[in-house]
This record gives structure tokens, sequence and C-alpha cells, in this order.
């Protein structure tokens, strides 16, 4: 089917060096990420919908141009925006007072930091075998379903660190968006912002310009969930600091 194939060319960019061609699968994919980041940013369930169209034109891309290991990171997001439209639409008496946007409570704040940094310096050190490691297992699982891929030819990853920080954070903000803790959103901005300058540093201009647009709309988010948040009781390490 061509509409999912990066060859069939929405519009030609003019953009940094020699243009960008811009493909149809890869504009709606990215136009359901812009619209599933800003419809949660308002707390509309509908955004899991957007982000399910999202990952899985992305999951397309990434097979097409034999990222395999992003591909899996695709699946993760997946189910974790099936499990979130889930769980933000499930009615119970106690889900109705746990769902409700809010603060991580200090000790899950502390625990989530001590992991996050803990998989940062791990990934950090591991990357390349980690991602060799994984497209290794998406392309046995292909080829054991018939599908006719080969395990291709893997550079060392350029920015180690920010990858690896983009990686676990983006994996980290995605599950805390779920249980609608206000940090999600901070860590989205921390992530877009790293996102910018990486692709600012090797030219990307127009993934430069979604990612900017993406930390805006994260920024308001964050300014939307805080707000909302107040209305509930302040956990007393924010109040010691206030």
């Amino acid at each position: 089917m061509d509409f999912f194939s990066t060859s069939n060319i929405l519009i030609h960019i003019p953009f940094g060096t020699g243009g960008y061609d811009l493909s149809w699968i890869e504009a709606i994919g990215a136009l359901c990420g812009l619209l599933c980041i800003w419809l949660a940013s308002l707390e509309k369930t509908i955004n899991y919908l957007f982000g399910l169209i999202n990952v899985s034109l992305f999951a397309v891309i990434f097979f097409q141009i034999q990222l395999y290991a992003s591909l899996l990171l695709q699946i993760f997001f997946f189910v974790a925006n099936i499990y979130g439209w889930y769980a933000w639409t499930r009615r119970t008496e106690q889900q109705d007072i746990v769902l409700k946007i809010r603060w991580l409570p200090l000790p899950r704040l502390l625990a989530w930091s001590v992991l996050g940094a803990l998989m940062i310096g791990l990934m950090t050190v591991y990357i390349d075998a980690v991602f060799a490691a994984l497209t290794g297992v998406a392309v046995t699982v292909m080829q054991s379903i018939g599908v006719q891929v080969t395990m291709p030819t893997l550079q060392p990853d350029a920015f180690p660190f920010w990858d690896s920080s983009m990686m676990v954070l983006s994996m980290v903000a995605m599950v805390l968006m779920t249980r609608k803790y206000v940090e999600n959103w901070i860590l989205w901005v921390v992530v877009n912002v790293i996102s910018v300058v990486i692709f600012t540093y090797q030219g990307v201009y127009v993934m430069e310009l979604e990612y900017l647009i993406l930390t805006g709309i994260a920024l308001n988010g964050t300014w939307l969930w805080i707000k909302e948040a107040r209305q509930r009781p302040t956990p007393s390490y924010l109040q010691r600091r206030a």
C-alpha cells in the first residue's frame, strides 16, 4: 500500500541542506502525535486514540528504515496508550479518587528518580549493545512470522547519554501520564528540549520544528495540570519548598 511507504512524498520542504521530503505517513503520524499531546494536556481521554495512531504509523516508518529497536519502543508506547485509555476511563468509586491530576508522593518521586537515573546510567554505557539486542529480537520475531528482513548494520550511537536520557525519560513520562501525575509534563519538557538541541545539531530542522511545538504544548500541559493539582492537597515536601 503506497500510503504506508516513506517514498510516498506529500511535499518537499526547502529547509536545510537539500531540503526535506515529508512523506504522507510521517506527516499524519506527526500530526497525530501533536494532537495526542495537546489533548492529553487538556485531560481529554481521546488523546490515546491519536497516540495509538501515532505510534502505529511510526512503527511502520521505523520498520522501513530498519530501526528495529525504535520499532520495539513504539510497541511499548502502544501498550502504554491502551493502558492509559483503560485507566482514564475506568469508573469505580476508588478509581475516581485515585485518577485525579496530582503530584507524586515523595516516596514514589524518590523511587522514580533513582530508577530513572540508574537506567540512564546503564543505558549510556550499554546503549549500543542494548539496541543491537533489541534489533536482533525484532528481526527474529519478524522472520518467524514470514517477514523478509535481515539484520541491519548498526552504527555506534552518536549521543549515547542524551539518547539514553530521552528513551528512559520518555518511558517514565508515559507511565506517569497514564496515572495523571503532574511530573509527567516536566519530563516531557526535558525530553523535548533535548530533542530540539540534538536535531538542531544534526541539521534535521523539520523534526526540530516539530519538537519545538511539542515543547510549547508540554509547557502548557505543565501549567494546566499544576493549576488543576492545586485544587487538591499539596504533598508536604512541596509545601516545605514553597
